[in-house]
């Protein structure tokens, strides 16, 4: 697919590391390794004397002047970013447990940490205010390009330290609270019911969805995402929607934004020092969101200003938002955040999983027959308590998330020096968390790669609660899991209640856009049970 990942040049050989315990001549993924520190414990000078240096850890080797940026580069480069999960793998066999990638222009190194011990070590060491690896581009726009707009409280992506905790703790009490979440079941039923409705309408004489079904998963993910975070139904599932309607061009905008942060990021910066029309493009785009989440919030302050209130469970999120803080520019960059990073992760997510289901058939019935113990009506509306008791179908995404991790890797940047994996690693190091790798790994997960929906269920075997991580851990971890989950859930539980799905051609492979996710048409068979 594309092209050739590996070139075979004098700087593309395998460098195995013959002292690493990981490499591909060493030992098997055997038995569990611990941390050579306890979870909480201090470093302490004993620790970092012992500890090797970094200039030891093992990686691809950066050339004169180009680094190791050259593998990214198009043509030239080895690395095709949309492949980069082989990538991933290639640097576990290769290396082991823990690969420096360095030499990369305008940016700190990269190291990937296949030890799911000592990930959870980091997860559990760190402080009030982690830092996840910046996200540059993000950054000049808030803080430079549009700091006229955005302030001292720029929100939650691409923010770090004492500004993310103050935005963070403004928001996150009525976003993660249940009863917020249990408020949206009843609203993101009826979105999905118009959904599946035009889905109804949208197959062929087959029965089989179009080929731009993922576009359609897109309408439907932002279609939620406007109802939680604008308060408005946005039209986005009409029959007639065109191509240049507004929420199109907010999903085109989204998908761009997010889909050129590898670009921008891991090739060479030259968008920092003189706009490029990549950069100049970024720039419109998330200046078109600023507009567009405005208008709606001043909206929902206007209906706010009018509206009876008994108890505080007769207000949206949006509204409770308002409320406390009085300022609609805290609701307009919450609700920009959530659109921005929403639409294409629960989108991709969610594409997956039903390409999983449709394609497991087996485990797909499971899930219907769960569904209709829950639900004996198919037309009986859904309660929170509904979805709590669909634990298989929960599993099932459960693996579909650990097998296909929908975000590739999660990660931090040091804020002081550490020991990972024996190395003596300096502060403002990027560690990454490589959960399409760990997840995967026999060392952590028991047979890795049979799906089985049943681990998530059964106290037996290895699960290492720390291999994969779909929402992340700790203070950073998802801001919106809670309607992410619930808005996943609702859709299977509505479309397999009365619906069967199959895929009846060509396998999809999986790439990286932003999210890992099938690349093609996802042309499902929908069928009545």
């Amino acid at each position: 697919m594309g092209r050739t990942l590996y070139s075979f040049t004098a700087y593309a050989r395998p460098l195995i590391n013959p002292n690493c315990r990981y490499a591909t001549t060493g030992c098997p993924f055997s038995k569990r390794q611990r941390s050579q520190i306890a979870p909480t414990a201090a470093l302490n000078d004993e620790i970092f004397a012992n500890a090797k240096p970094y200039s030891e850890v093992p990686g691809p080797k950066p050339i004169p002047i180009l680094g190791n940026t050259w593998r990214m580069v198009p043509i030239i480069g080895q690395f095709n970013i949309s492949e980069f999960t082989k990538v991933i793998k290639m640097f576990l066999e290769q290396y082991g447990r823990i690969v420096r990638l360095g030499g990369l222009i305008g940016r700190p190194d990269l190291l990937f940490v296949y030890d799911a011990d000592e990930i959870e070590r980091l997860y559990r060491r760190e402080g009030p205010t982690p830092f996840r690896p910046a996200m540059p581009c993000m950054i000049k726009y808030k803080s430079e390009i549009r700091k006229d707009f955005f302030g001292e409280l720029p929100g939650v992506i691409g923010v770090h330290g004492e500004q993310w905790r103050r935005f963070r703790s403004k928001v996150q009490q009525p976003m993660l609270q249940p009863q917020t979440v249990k408020n949206y079941v009843a609203p993101i039923e009826l979105v999905t019911e118009d959904f599946i409705k035009y889905m109804e309408d949208a197959r062929d004489e087959n029965g089989d969805l179009p080929h731009e079904f993922d576009n359609d998963v897109h309408r439907w993910s932002l279609e939620c995402i406007g109802r939680v975070a604008l308060d408005v139904r946005l039209g986005c599932l009409s029959s007639k929607l065109t191509k240049d309607s507004e929420p199109q061009r907010i999903i085109n905008a989204a998908k761009f934004a997010l889909r050129n942060v590898a670009v921008l990021e891991l090739q060479a910066p030259y968008w920092r020092y003189f706009p490029t029309p990549l950069w100049t493009k970024y720039v419109n785009n998330m200046d078109f969101f600023i507009d567009l989440c405005s208008r709606y919030i001043n909206e929902a302050l206007e209906r706010l200003k009018t509206k009876k209130v008994t108890s505080e469970n007769d207000l949206s999120l949006l509204e409770r938002v308002l409320r406390s803080e009085g300022d609609p520019k805290i609701a307009t960059i919450m609700a920009l955040d959530l659109i921005l990073v929403g639409i294409d992760t629960i989108s991709m997510a969610v594409c997956s999983i039903l390409y999983q289901a449709a394609t497991r058939l087996k485990e797909q019935e499971k899930m219907a027959e769960e569904i209709r113990r829950v639900l004996p009506d198919p037309n009986q509306p859904l309660t929170y308590s509904d979805l709590d008791k669909l634990q298989y179908t929960k599993a099932f995404v459960r693996e579909v998330f650990r097998m296909y991790s929908t975000v590739i890797g999660k990660g931090r940047t040091l804020q002081e020096d550490d020991v990972i994996c024996g190395y003596h690693i300096p502060k403002g190091v990027q560690v990454v968390f490589p959960s399409i790798a760990t997840g995967n790994m026999e060392q952590y997960v028991s047979d890795p790669d049979e799906f089985k929906p049943e681990r998530w269920l059964q106290n037996e075997g290895r699960l290492h609660s720390f291999a994969s991580l779909p929402y992340g851990f700790g203070a950073r971890s998802c801001l919106g899991r809670r309607f992410a989950d619930m808005e996943i859930q609702v859709l299977l539980a509505k479309l397999l209640r009365r619906y069967r799905l199959e895929y009846h051609h060509e396998p999809l492979e999986y790439i990286v856009t932003f999210m890992y996710a099938p690349d093609g048409p996802l042309r499902l068979r929908m069928l009545p049970r």
